[in-house]
Parts: C-alpha cells; structure tokens; sequence
C-alpha cells in the first residue's frame, strides 16, 4: 500500500523526531522516502541552517538502513509546497509534526497542521513529540472507536509501525456512557463492556490479525479522552495512534474533544492517523 512516504522536516528537533518515524515505516514496507523541509518567507538564516542540519543526519540515518531516499529544500508556503510535492510524485502517505503554534492556541485552528491532515489527497500521520528522546517505542496504544472505514489501511499502518519498531500493540475500546434515569451514569463490569465493542471495531481487528501482530485488548470506560491518557500511563505506553474513528477525528477538530484533549494531555508521543484509502492493491 505504501511505496512512497514523505516527511516534512523544519528547524525543530521535533520534526526530526517524526521523521526518523518515517524512516522506521519506509524500511518496514520496502518504500522511498522523501525528505522535504519547506523555508517560509522570512525564514532567517539560522533557522535555515539548523533545518538543513536537521536533513543531512536524516539523510543518512535513512542510508545507513537500506532505505531508497531523497532531500528536497523548496522556499515559498509551506502547505502549497507540501501539497504539490504530494500530488506530483504520488505521495501515499506524509509525516509530519505539530509546530509551536499548534500549542500556544487551540489546536487545529487555522494552523499548517489544520491544513495538511484535512486537505492533502493522501494519508497523514501527524506527530505530537512529546518525548524527544523515543524515537523507538516498544508499547503502543490504539484506541479505538465506532462508526469506523478503511479498516484495511488503518490496520496495515498499525501493523508496520508494530512491525519496524518490533514494539507490542495494546487494543482500547473505551464504550459509550451507560446512564440510569434514577443513578446517573452506571460503571459496567468488564466483561459487559467488552460485549459494547462495536462490530466495526471488531472488523479492524480481523484486518489487523492478518498480518500476524500480537496483540492484547483493554476495554476502560468514563471519559474517552481521559480514559485513553490513563491508560497510557498505566501501561507505559511509547506511542498513542488515534484517529481510529473518523466521525471523532472530525468532531475534534471542530469541538476539540477528545483528539484535542489528549493531544495536550499525552504522556507519550502520539499519531494522528488519517486514512486515505480503502482496500489494499
């Protein structure tokens, strides 16, 4: 499914991080790499400088494990350079990170980061670096919600960054408030909520038992957002992957709840994955 991956790289040490993400997920699907840092008009020279920096360790970390790659420098908008790098070369899927400005104000709002995970034709897994120093996480986190599509692509990513990083992957559903008329809202045992789980969310699964992964399921139950940063911790978790429920992801961006809530809350790095495709060729 993936044969050419593009990461974005800009002056700061978490585009970088994100990047060597990339490179991890093109050497697990044998794809080219395309390392792309875009300079803004008014970039200064010094920002120029550590960018360019930034691309030549990428460069050769991507050589020194047999991935096929490129380094591009372009000037002018970012997301326009961006897009038509995408739409030139049929880009099937980009890494890219949050920048400053995605956490001075509410995230997703008129930002770079807005733009690509809405706009670009192909897939997008944005990057929320929080841990600098993991950049090859063991234990990842997939929650997952209802009212899912492309359970195929969703699987096959999950499954390559499970497969590069030979990291263990945790399954969490965390069901829909149960509520009484007379006690509020009721806590279910765990054997009632796994019987909640969604068919879709089961579906997903299936896809992803196809490529051998292990992998163990944990259901929680009360706030979604809260639920899935919990549990992050308790399981010590490397890596968050959301965007497991489209209908959620939408109403993140537009509400702020819950994909903005634990963007800002993560203990770990987390991915904002958004599925382009709907089979495997």
């Amino acid at each position: 499914m993936y044969k050419k991956v593009l990461a974005t790289v800009n002056e700061y040490s978490n585009s970088e991080v994100a990047a060597r993400y990339a490179i991890t997920f093109a050497k697990a699907c044998n794809a080219k790499l395309s390392l792309l840092y875009v300079a803004s008009e008014g970039a200064d020279r010094e920002s120029f400088k550590r960018a360019e920096a930034s691309l030549k360790r990428l460069f050769m970390e991507a050589e020194s494990c047999d991935v096929e790659v490129e380094s591009l420098i372009a000037s002018g908008d970012p997301f326009e350079e961006i897009s038509s790098k995408v739409r030139r070369d049929i880009i099937d899927i980009v890494f890219t990170s949050t920048r400053k400005e995605d956490m001075s104000r509410r995230f997703f709002t008129r930002t770079l980061s807005k733009e690509l995970i809405l706009k670009l034709p192909c897939s997008v897994a944005l990057m929320r670096i929080v841990h600098i120093g993991k950049t090859h996480p063991r234990r990842i986190l997939v929650p997952l919600r209802g009212r899912m599509t492309k359970f195929e692509e969703r699987a096959c990513f999950v499954a390559r960054l499970a497969e590069g990083f030979g990291c263990a992957i945790t399954l969490f559903h965390a069901p829909a408030k149960v509520t009484s008329f007379f006690r509020g809202e009721v806590h279910l045992p765990t054997f009632e909520r796994s019987k909640r789980i969604p068919a879709d969310v089961e579906e997903f699964v299936e896809c992803l038992n196809r490529y051998g992964i292990h992998h163990e399921k944990r259901t929680g139950h009360g706030s979604v957002a809260q639920s899935i940063t919990i549990e992050a911790m308790i399981r010590r978790s490397d890596l968050i992957v959301m965007g497991a429920s489209e209908r959620g992801l939408l109403k993140s961006i537009l509400y702020g709840n819950p994909v903005e809530y634990v963007i800002r809350e993560a203990p770990c790095n987390l991915v904002i994955f958004r599925p382009v495709h709907k089979a495997i060729p």
